[in-house]
């Protein structure tokens, strides 16, 4: 278990690595989290640490939450999120975390909304192949056609494909590649793209899988002492 971050995604970019191949990259500034409660095993039956992200105005605060915050003696945060550890030795109230703790990550998860594309049809939302364009179809030649079935079942099954809401999901993306961190102006580059529109909110945490593949920069080193080594040979 590791503590994650939260960000607002930026836009798009490209970087150039060293071996002069151009990354599409996305960037997104991170912001700072203050640490508001370490929970332990005894109090609660686990540890873990809630952490405060993203400034809030105090009139926007419930009176419960305002007595909260002067409580815990820190200005009101906007997001708060909850983050099992194995270990909260090192976490105390009113620690700032950023970036510094993803030093020694290559791979990081991200979890964002994806756009909202509103109402959309069968063909837009699940790729449906419509009705005829001909032969007697009158008005209808992008609709999905039968829902349901006869008297028996005589109803139509949930999770059925139709139209409907499309996108403004909630998705993960695994395994992104962390390609450049700017620690003063708390930016991270992650290579490809990621879900969501600019200025989306943005979770950021340590890779959970054991991932074996390497970097960009670790393919072009690997490429270079190859290189060397057949150069060594001759």
């Amino acid at each position: 278990m590791s503590i994650g971050l939260i960000g607002t995604k930026i836009g798009m970019t490209r970087e150039f690595m060293k071996s002069g191949q151009s990354v599409p990259v996305t960037v997104i500034k991170i912001e700072k989290g203050r640490v508001l409660d370490v929970i332990t095993k005894e109090k609660r039956g686990y540890n873990a640490v809630k952490i405060g992200f993203f400034k809030l105005k105090n009139s926007k605060l419930t009176k419960q939450m305002k007595g909260y915050f002067a409580k815990k003696n820190t200005e009101p945060k906007k997001i708060l999120k909850e983050f099992r550890v194995d270990k909260n030795d090192q976490y105390k109230e009113g620690n700032e975390l950023g970036l510094e703790i993803f030093k020694d990550k290559k791979f990081v998860d991200v979890r964002s909304k994806t756009i909202g594309k509103g109402f959309a049809g069968v063909m837009k939302r699940w790729n449906f192949g419509g009705l005829r364009a001909s032969h007697g179809v009158s008005v209808s030649h992008r609709s999905h056609g039968s829902t349901g079935q006869r008297q028996d079942p005589g109803k139509v099954f949930k999770g059925k494909k139709m139209a409907g809401h499309m996108g403004d999901k909630l998705r993960t993306m695994l395994n992104l590649e962390i390609i450049k961190s700017d620690l003063d102006n708390n930016l991270i580059y992650l290579k490809g793209s990621i879900p969501g529109s600019k200025n989306t909110t943005v979770f950021i945490r340590g890779s959970v899988k054991n991932v074996k593949r390497k970097t960009v920069n670790e393919k072009y080193e690997q490429k270079l002492k190859k290189a060397q080594a057949s150069k060594g040979k001759k």
